[in-house]
Parts: C-alpha cells; structure tokens; sequence
C-alpha cells in the first residue's frame, strides 16, 4: 500500500511519499535510543509540562487537525475535531494523575523498607490504524511519555499527514526531537525496526493478523506487545429496556466514524418479545442518516476510508444474502464519487456467513433475534472476538449476569462502548491482550521493580522462590 494521502470523499489521491530507508530508519532509532537515556532522568515535572502544552496545541489546533482526518479518513469533521479534544483530555488526564502513579507504592514487610519503583524501559514502537488517527496515537503516547519512554509511530500508510502533524505537536510542545518521531515506512520495513535491540516494546493497534504477525516478530526477541485488535461487539436489548434510548443509541453506536471502530456495536441481539419493535425502529434510524461530504458538518455519515473496504463491504454484505440473510436496508456501494457505502441492515443472518463470523468495519448492522437471556449471552460470546459488550435492562439480576458472563474486556450497561482515560481499554479471545488508558495502561511499558532494604543487624526474610 502506497504511502499517500487519499481523499475517501472523491478517491482522488492528493499527496504521496516516499517511504524512509533503512539507513534513515537506523538513524532515527539511534536518535530516539540516545534521547531516551537523558529523557528518562528529564524530572517529571518538566515531562508533565511539555505534556501540557500539547493539549493546549491540540485544543487550539483542533479545527485545523480535524480538516486533516476528515482529508485523509473521511471521518465526519464534527467528530474529528472532537477527536483532536479528546487527545488534549488524555494529556491533561496524565498531566493530573502522572505523579500519583509513578511515586513508589510502599509495601509493608519484614525488611526495614520494601516498595516498588516504577521505571520506563526504552523506545516504544507503536503501530497505529487509520480509524482514529489522533486519539489512538495519543493514548500510547501521553502515558508512555509520562512515564520517561520514547515513541517511534509507524501509522498507517492512508494517514501521513496526521502522523506528521502528531509529531510535530509535541515537538511545539517542547519534547526533545527524539522523543516521538514519526517513521513513515511500509508494513515491510516494521520488522527491521521491532529486530532492532534498542527498542525494547511494541503496541499495535490494528487487525488480528497484524498483531499475531507483530507479536510473533517480537516474541521470538522476548520484547513485550500490547495488541488491541478487532472487535465484533454484541449489543443486547431485554425487555426491561428503556427501548426510545436504546434504539438511539444502537443506530449512534453502528456509525461512529463511519462505522469503522473496533467498539463500534455490530451484532445487535435482541428478545424476542421486543424484537419487532426495535427491528422497525432501528431500520427507520439508519434510512434517516444523512449520508454525505465528510467536511459538511450538518451530515451524520460520511465515506469508508478505503477502496478496499468498500470491496470487504459489498463481499460480505452480498454472499451474507446469498448465503440466507435477510437485506432490510441498503446493501451496496452508492453510486456517486468517494469510497461511500450505503447504510445496510441485515437479519436473520446464518451462521457461518461473512456477517456472523467476521468483523464488519462500516456501517452494517446485524439483527439476531433470541428467546431468553441464555441464548443472548451464548450469542453474545458465539465470536472470535472480545473487546467490548453493550446490553441494555433495567433488571439487576440480567445486568449482573451480563457483566459476569459475557466475554469481553469492557462491558456498558444501558449505554455504548466507549474509550475513557479513566478507564482501561483493551479486549480478550482475539481482541487481543494488554490495557491501554488509566495507570495500567502506563504500566504496560514500565519495569515493575521490587525494592528491599534490609539493615545490618535486622532478620533476614524467609521463604522459597
């Protein structure tokens, strides 16, 4: 895939570049090893200063970085703009919070003292997907800044623009050039960069296949991965459901960002007792979407990123229905410039079938229909996939099974999946492992070290390893 700017909107492509080489890519990683040795001892204080500062940037710069992942992603430039404010939310979360989370956690024991000590451990490859080109970036960057690591972003190839413009944020921002630079390179030239001893971890977010291709790569070097890969994410409807809320919700939760989340609601399980209800209402929430230029800000849906998912779409879409599934909106690509699919609803979709068993990444929405709540979790969970589950029910008892029983890394009640850095994100199964956002996702990319201190004189622990 070439490394360019693609206007999804019309197809035209606006910007090429020209991957680096490897001897430049051996340079930037010598840069950001070298940084990283005085960066680690920069006093956190100034860390969480420079951190600062890029929120401010991002909040000052948001319609501008908006426009550039609505040119490069299609998605709606509301949306983008609230993106690049959510980046600055992270920031400032980390900028709040950072020392709280560093300072040693004292541990009571025999010895005179014992604690542990939170410390970075190197550069920190991250590989980044296109679908949030801004806020995926930052939720590794902030904490992993923080924390004293560096940052080498290899981002998707449809997304350059954004990647430099992240990098140059937190150069404005005061971080020393090596401490996160961008690496426009192809997938092929990621593995020459994970073999390189200097870098010590990778985080990927992106499709199963990546992260197993990636994870593999660095096992064999012994390096640690965080994988947040796909989602299939069920979204479950019982009687007891405020049904006006929850039919809102579901068509909002299907379309975000075009429908191309991997926390976006895909499989829509609903009871039988109010399935006819829901189906007639979904079905009118998805034919209202005003379908359009991602840059118009009164439109609600916008482009796929890719001529190839557009393909992926139309290929699923049609053997579903071929295969049983019943089309009740939509189906196919519209028929006018851009990379535009047009809001699809299938039920009665049978297993086996590319919209049961894959993940479906633009705006298509499964409806299954169930008898009872066994059926719903057992549906619920009927996937490769486990990163995040919405149920809606006023019940507490289903509410407490729903939590317990489903498979997934995050489960809403009464309300959609979303990402928080209050929270920490991350899934199961393939979905991935690892958590990014709050202290967790901080600590992924530290050395956890346990300190004992034990005076002359004092007795000595016992015990085996």
């Amino acid at each position: 895939m070439p490394i360019a700017t693609i206007n999804p909107a019309s197809g035209e492509t606006l910007r090429t570049f020209e991957a680096l080489s490897s001897a430049e890519i051996e340079r930037r990683i010598a840069r950001a090893a070298e940084t990283y040795e005085s960066f680690r001892r920069t006093p956190l204080r100034e860390r969480l200063a420079c951190l600062q500062r890029a929120a401010e940037l991002l909040e000052a710069q948001k319609e501008e970085l908006g426009r550039l992942m609505t040119l490069e992603m299609g998605k709606p430039l509301k949306a983008a703009m609230e993106e690049a404010a959510k980046c600055a939310w992270a920031c400032r979360y980390y900028v709040e919070n950072g020392e709280r989370f560093l300072q040693d956690r004292v541990v009571q024991t025999s010895a005179t003292r014992s604690f542990v000590r939170y410390q970075p451990v190197g550069p920190v490859l991250a590989i980044m997907p296109w679908n949030f080109p801004f806020w995926q970036v930052f939720r590794f960057a902030a904490p992993a800044l923080t924390a004293g690591n560096v940052g080498l972003l290899k981002h998707a190839s449809n997304v350059p623009q954004c990647a430099l413009a992240i990098e140059n944020i937190f150069l404005e921002a005061g971080f020393p050039p090596g401490a996160f630079q961008t690496l426009l390179i192809g997938s092929d030239q990621v593995e020459q960069v994970i073999q390189d001893p200097r870098v010590r971890a990778v985080t990927l977010t992106g499709s199963t296949p990546a992260g197993s291709a990636v994870a593999a790569q660095a096992g064999k070097l012994i390096k640690k991965t965080v994988l947040e890969l796909g989602g299939s994410d069920p979204f479950i409807v019982m009687p007891s459901a405020d049904l006006d809320k929850a039919v809102t919700t579901a068509v909002k939760a299907r379309v975000i960002n075009n429908g191309q989340s991997c926390i976006a609601a895909k499989r829509f399980i609903v009871h039988e007792q109010i399935y006819p209800e829901f189906e007639r209402r979904f079905v009118e929430g998805m034919q209202a979407l005003r379908v359009g230029d991602p840059a118009d800000l009164n439109i609600d849906l916008g482009p796929v990123a890719t001529q190839s998912i557009l393909a992926d779409l139309e290929r699923q879409v049609q053997t579903s229905v071929e295969q049983g599934a019943r089309l009740l909106l939509g189906g196919g690509r519209l028929d006018r410039p851009g990379f535009y699919f047009s809001p699809t609803v299938l039920a009665d979709i049978p297993r086996g079938s590319p919209a049961y068993q894959e993940e479906v990444f633009g705006p298509v929405a499964m409806l299954h229909r169930v008898r009872d709540i066994d059926e719903a979790i057992h549906l619920a969970n009927d996937t490769p996939f486990g990163l995040g589950a919405a149920a809606w029910t006023r019940d507490p008892g289903e509410q407490e099974r729903f939590i317990n029983e489903i498979q997934a890394g995050m489960v809403f009640i009464n309300a959609m999946v979303a990402s928080d850095p209050r929270l920490p994100f991350g899934g199961v199964k393939e979905s991935g492992y690892g958590r990014e956002l709050t202290e967790l996702g901080m600590y992924e990319f530290m050395n956890i070290k346990t300190i004992w201190i034990q005076e002359d004189g004092e007795a000595r622990q016992t015990g085996t390893e």
